[in-house]
């Protein structure tokens, strides 16, 4: 038998069915066999019981009780082989739940890695996107740095030139505090970007820590399946 053929339940089933089937044939045929020794043993008695001198009757009684302890041995016999079997058949089931067992927890392990190893991939692309923005809005905070520079530096020039121009003064001041609040506004937003960013982090450190926990839970699991695998090819081998 191939290893693949040992490993199959319905295979093994049928080779223990088989088994008793040819053990029971082979307790029935001896039995048989013993039944007709005593009954020809029987006859032959009777049949010389009237001619035969006491030392050959006692041969006859000496054989015919050699035969019976003999038919005793071998049910005997057969009776232990029995119970063996029965007990073989029973640690070879214990061996294929405890491995269907171990199966199982490392498929419900390896899917639970296949998750968080997804997840783990949209965290990292959520960081990557969110880096991306925050690169995006850092160098918007520097335009308006620099277009605020300017318009206070008009805006100085424009006070030196003329004092009596309060309006257009007015007007500016008023587009310098728009621009000055919207500066305060990503300001604000940068910091936003900033915390959730390293949430982000944070929680991505936590999967690749939570991966390796499985990673290392997974090898254990496999190498206890190989184990039981090996105890019970040894177990079918005895």
């Amino acid at each position: 038998l191939s290893v693949a053929s040992v490993e199959d339940p319905v295979v093994m089933s049928k080779i223990r069915q088989n088994l008793r089937e040819k053990h029971a044939r082979h307790i029935a045929d001896l039995r048989a066999y013993y039944d007709s020794e005593i009954q020809s043993l029987k006859q032959q008695l009777e049949s010389s019981h009237r001619t035969a001198a006491s030392e050959d009757l006692r041969k006859i009684n000496q054989s015919l009780a050699d035969r019976d302890w003999c038919n005793l041995c071998v049910l005997n016999r057969c009776d232990q082989l029995d119970a063996a079997l029965n007990e073989a058949s029973a640690s070879i089931k214990a061996l294929e739940n405890k491995n269907n067992l171990l199966e199982k927890q490392v498929a419900d392990w390896r899917e639970r890695f296949y998750a968080i190893s997804a997840n783990s991939k949209v965290l990292q692309e959520r960081l990557e996107e969110m880096r991306t923005t925050h690169k995006e809005k850092d160098n918007t905070i520097s335009r308006l740095k620099s277009r605020l520079k300017e318009l206070e530096e008009a805006f100085e020039k424009a006070y030196k030139l003329s004092d009596n121009k309060n309006t257009r003064l007015q007007e500016e001041n008023k587009m310098f505090q728009n621009l000055l609040g919207e500066y305060e506004s990503l300001g604000k937003e940068h910091e936003r970007v900033k915390d959730t960013l390293n949430t982000t982090e944070n929680k991505l450190l936590d999967a690749n820590t939570e991966i390796s926990d499985l990673k290392r839970t997974i090898l254990k699991l496999e190498a206890q399946l190989k184990q039981v695998e090996h105890e019970n090819a040894l177990k079918l081998r005895h």
